[in-house]
């Protein structure tokens, strides 16, 4: 059948266009097949059908879609002054990003969401995108950009792992987490408020990531299950606790900026309780 979607995301030309001499040598068939595993016929029917949808209109727009339920617990500890870092746990990778998002624009209008370039394929979103290119360095106008941003009044998401969760320590949680929140909510005397979400990606995506990692293979495989991981969440509610904000003031020089960083992430799943 014709794929009458316009193609917003396009794996077999980013791939001819990339300037990876392995990546061109990938054979079309299986360029077809990893088309298949990321879903990208059903993203780009979505993104087409809400193409002219943009913040919180776009945001309920997939929800519906996707007869999704968001459960949000602690709305009340949200401020009024949106100056603020917004930050959670990343168990997810796509849905938990568009449910953080969707409640800070909902509460403030306007945001700013820290994100990596495979934020910018969604065009929906990217008018809200702070993007950051984790994979390599950040070019002198991206961090100039970036430091603006900061120093904003805007409202600012933020994953501060970097990365979806996966098994850490016998159990399924963030890697550590970045410091440079920290350092930021100090220097941009921002408040953090802390979210935490409930639940987890399937087993076959931490299966496919614990093998990687035992024969020793760099090549994060499991990212491509990430579109398969949203889609099967269709028809079912989404958990979200919002703790109370934590004032930039907080954080002296009894710790280190790591030191903080990985006190807050403990503070955002002492929300998840026995989770």
């Amino acid at each position: 059948m014709t794929n009458k979607h316009h193609k917003h995301i396009d794996l077999d030309s980013s791939i001819r266009g990339s300037n990876s001499a392995f990546l061109k040598k990938i054979p079309p068939f299986l360029v077809r097949w990893l088309e298949r595993i990321i879903k990208q016929e059903e993203m780009n029917r979505i993104l087409t059908k809400y193409k002219d949808c943009q913040g919180v209109e776009f945001h309920r727009k997939v929800v519906e879609e996707l007869n999704l339920t968001i459960v949000a617990e602690g709305l009340e500890n949200l401020p009024e002054n949106g100056h603020c870092f917004f930050v959670a746990n990343h168990p997810f990778g796509i849905l938990d990003g568009l449910t953080l998002t969707r409640i800070v624009l909902e509460k403030y209008g306007d945001l700013r969401a820290i994100g990596n370039d495979a934020f910018m394929l969604i065009p929906n979103l990217r008018p809200y995108i702070a993007q950051v290119n984790v994979y390599g360095q950040t070019a002198r106008q991206s961090v100039e950009a970036l430091e603006a941003i900061y120093r904003s009044e805007l409202p600012i998401t933020h994953f501060p792992a970097g990365e979806v969760s996966r098994r850490y320590h016998g159990r399924i949680q963030d890697c550590d987490w970045q410091k440079s929140f920290i350092t930021k909510a100090v220097s941009c005397k921002r408040d953090i408020v802390p979210f935490h979400f409930h639940g987890r990606n399937s087993l076959l995506f931490y299966s496919v990531n614990l093998l990687r990692r035992a024969i020793g293979l760099k090549l994060n495989l499991e990212l491509a299950l990430l579109p398969s991981e949203f889609f099967k969440k269709r028809n079912t509610a989404v958990r979200v606790t919002i703790g109370k904000p934590i004032p930039w003031q907080e954080f002296d020089h009894s710790r280190t900026a790591v030191e903080w960083a990985q006190e807050v992430k403990r503070r955002v799943y002492e929300l998840g309780g026995k989770d």
